[in-house]
């Protein structure tokens, strides 16, 4: 046997494992390079939690496009004693696809809902019924109101790519619940990615490893590639073990010549976690095991809510089972089937309302009667809000000035509101928040400090909230 190398040990050490042959060494591998990596700098990964979690999974969902606020959760009456007025700015507004119009009123009924008294539009019917389990943050506010550099910031707290996700940050630094599925899931629109595509879900700089998972909740195989297609006879057990063998060839080499690249780290856990779930996903992603009333609550078998409402209800089954972080968008990139509502605000928002309104109050219900929300935290936002001047003469134009975020479970003070907007819903007034200090609270409500969850790179010890950010407490039970 040749001498191994020992200027690297902890390069030695995965050159040796993979000298054990066979998809057992690649297995075993995976298992013990996050230990080993530790040990030997453990200032890579920090002592986390660092005080009592209260919040251990959490579900996102991200209303792709920019949700508007004045249509939805904030409610304005200024709107209409102004309508029609032309308060707007002269000149088009930077990252704004056309002129300011009049003053519009919301073409959409609110009333007030619940102990709280939280008015609500009539979009909205199902969330209505639990605002009083809601936390609101009524002034949120993005540097831009640009779908890709919004759509960054709210998911990474940076504007440009390249930066890692919060998905991508918690399973880096807290770790897994689950053995057998992964930390950090991403369920995407079935129409299409959202704005940014895949950089939304990067894991940036941090290790490949701790990137989203993306499945697609409606396919007939939701995990491409778990298992061989049916045409594929010759894909036996004696066949994958022969691909393992080439495998572990090919993965010896890329170790000396590209060593520390974590890309391989990704691909040898990512098959080890793929072993896994061949075992554990089937079950985990079979929706037929739910009741009958349990899908009928969810919507499924409707057209309108059946895409939304399996991937919330997947959603469920995932966190039920240890996984940590999923996120639910609903709506694709592009001018149409999502909430850039340019053209006309009362054809366009009661269609993608009406697609995820009956599945949110099914998943917040589900999660209650199961007992989940006592360590589940769920959230509901976008990437910036609307203005409350007409774009041409019923629609609405890119804000970053204000916008809703709702929070609902583990760790939030149920019927609360922090935040104010103002008189039309245009420009955050008081307890103004940006995505730092709701990551900082999100961070906070998992047992993290926001300024301790750092990673070295290219010298700079980095962090989800930048050098911002602060836990909203006005909101925390």
């Amino acid at each position: 046997m040749n001498p191994l190398p020992t200027s690297d040990p902890g390069w030695s050490r995965r050159h040796f494992l993979n000298r054990l042959g066979g998809g057992f060494g690649a297995t075993a591998l995976a298992g013990l390079l996050a230990r080993e990596t530790a040990a030997a700098a453990p200032s890579a990964f920090p002592a986390l939690p660092v005080f009592a979690p209260k919040v251990r999974r959490v579900i996102q969902l991200f209303m792709n496009g920019g949700a508007s606020p004045m249509d939805t959760f904030d409610y304005k009456p200024e709107l209409t004693r102004r309508h029609g007025e032309l308060l707007g700015p002269a000149e088009k507004p930077e990252g704004q696809t056309g002129v300011s119009g009049a003053v519009m009123k919301s073409p959409f009924e609110f009333k007030q809902h619940g102990q709280s008294g939280r008015w609500v539009s009539s979009v909205f019917p199902h969330q209505a019924k639990w605002v009083d389990e809601m936390a609101f943050l009524m002034a949120m506010n993005s540097k831009t109101n640009v779908h890709g550099p919004a759509s960054y910031m709210m998911n990474t707290g940076f504007l440009l790519p390249g930066f890692p996700c919060f998905g991508s940050w918690v399973s880096y630094g807290l770790g897994s619940l689950s053995d057998n599925l992964p930390d950090f899931i991403v369920l995407p629109d079935s129409r299409g990615l959202p704005y940014n595509q895949k950089g939304n879900f990067s894991a940036g700089f941090l290790p490949a490893r701790h990137q989203g998972t993306l499945i697609q909740a409606g396919s007939p195989r939701p995990v491409p590639d778990l298992f061989p297609p049916d045409k594929f006879t010759f894909a036996t057990g004696d066949s994958d073990a022969k691909a393992r063998d080439l495998l572990q060839k090919m993965n010896r080499h890329h170790l000396v010549t590209h060593p520390g690249d974590s890309r391989l780290e990704a691909r040898i856990a990512a098959g080890e976690l793929a072993a896994k779930m061949q075992l554990s996903a089937p079950e985990a992603f079979d929706l037929n095991k739910e009741s009958e009333a349990t899908r009928t609550s969810y919507g499924l078998g409707q057209a309108v809510t059946d895409d939304f409402g399996r991937r919330c209800l997947l959603a469920r089954r995932l966190i039920e089972r240890g996984t940590r972080f999923v996120q639910v968008w609903s709506g694709p990139q592009g001018a149409i089937n999502n909430w850039d509502n340019h053209g006309n605000i009362q054809t366009e928002l009661p269609p993608i309302a009406a697609s995820v309104d009956q599945p949110i109050g099914a998943l917040l219900g589900d999660l209650k009667q199961r007992g989940l929300l006592e360590d589940t935290l769920v959230v509901w936002t976008t990437e910036f809000g609307r203005t409350p001047f007409a774009q041409g003469s019923l629609g609405r134009d890119h804000n970053g000035g204000s916008f809703v975020t709702w929070l609902a479970g583990a760790g939030v003070q149920p019927g609360v509101s922090y935040g104010e907007s103002d008189e039309f819903g245009g420009k955050a007034m008081t307890g103004i928040t940006q995505c730092y200090d709701l990551h900082a609270t999100l961070l906070h409500l998992m047992g993290v400090d926001h300024e301790k969850l750092t990673f070295r790179t290219s010298g700079v010890d980095r962090r989800l909230t930048d050098v911002h950010g602060h836990v909203i407490r006005e909101i925390l039970a």
